[in-house]
């Protein structure tokens, strides 16, 4: 069966493995993949990310080979990324209160998610591509957690990689407030392998150093009691299926995120790794 999958990428820089590697693997299964942006910029591989020679600081060692590193700038240079959807003319922004017509703006915004509920039935799952870029446009971005929320009320599987994972711990009903992973198993970037003197942020010219939050901490807090953070340290891959989320630590599980997916999909997987 042919499956379409809504694959939404940092306008901010991306690692290339994380999004090449679940790419790859959907082209194999015969998926159709849609490339968005949160402004329908055209995404940006870091560039350590297509450098075999980069030496992960946490990890001691490379985590590109030659081959990769050649496949990230084939897709990074090709026109797949050319004209990525544009999220925010997609996806309603929720007024502000102090909004003259607050009551009336907020009406229109519940009917536009209605409509954004709609326009995603063609798609049969959503990926959050990882890297730091994520940090910035993703994790704390509305729409997106817009669009993640519309995937779950139509029952259809969530999956993100390293620090795109924020997104789900961010993403939450205004109701309750409560985030939608509370009580589910996740996986993503561990305090472990957190760099010091981070990969920044594409367009900028200032050092990030450490990442500005541990994303461990927070997925811990978000899952709850009853559920868990796996950082699977010392494992050479740490992805985690508990339906409908599939969640891959960094970037050696992005090929195996993009499989887990698809197994979700084709073969009814509902839980992996825990």
């Amino acid at each position: 069966m042919s499956r379409k999958i809504l694959v939404v990428v940092s306008e901010l820089g991306y690692w290339g493995e994380e999004l090449v590697g679940p790419l790859g693997v959907f082209d194999r299964q015969g998926y159709e993949s849609v490339i968005a942006t949160p402004r329908g910029r055209r995404p940006h591989a870091l560039p350590p990310s297509m450098d075999p020679a980069f030496i992960d600081p946490p990890l001691g060692r490379s985590v590109t080979t030659e081959a990769m590193a050649e496949l990230v700038r084939e897709v990074d240079e090709s026109d797949r990324l050319a004209k990525p959807v544009d999220i925010s003319a997609w996806v309603p922004e929720r007024p502000y209160m102090s909004a003259p017509g607050y009551l009336r703006d907020l009406e229109a915004y519940h009917r536009a998610l209605g409509e954004l509920e709609r326009s995603i039935a063609d798609f049969d799952a959503i990926l959050i591509v990882g890297g730091s870029g994520p940090i910035a446009d993703l994790g704390n971005n509305e729409r997106v957690h817009g669009l993640i929320l519309a995937f779950l009320a139509a029952g259809k599987p969530v999956g993100a990689e390293c620090y795109g994972v924020a997104c789900l711990a961010f993403a939450r009903d205004w109701d309750d407030r409560k985030s939608i992973i509370w009580g589910k198993h996740v996986t993503g970037h561990c305090k472990e392998y957190d760099y010091k003197d981070g990969t920044g942020f594409l367009g900028t010219d200032f050092n990030m150093g450490p990442p500005p939050y541990p994303l461990e901490y927070i997925l811990r807090d978000a899952t709850g009691p009853q559920g868990r953070y796996h950082g699977n340290v010392g494992h050479p891959i740490s992805v985690i299926v508990d339906y409908p989320f599939v969640t891959g630590r960094s970037t050696p599980d992005s090929i195996t995120t993009g499989e887990k997916m698809v197994a979700v999909l084709e073969d009814g997987l509902r839980r992996y790794g825990w």
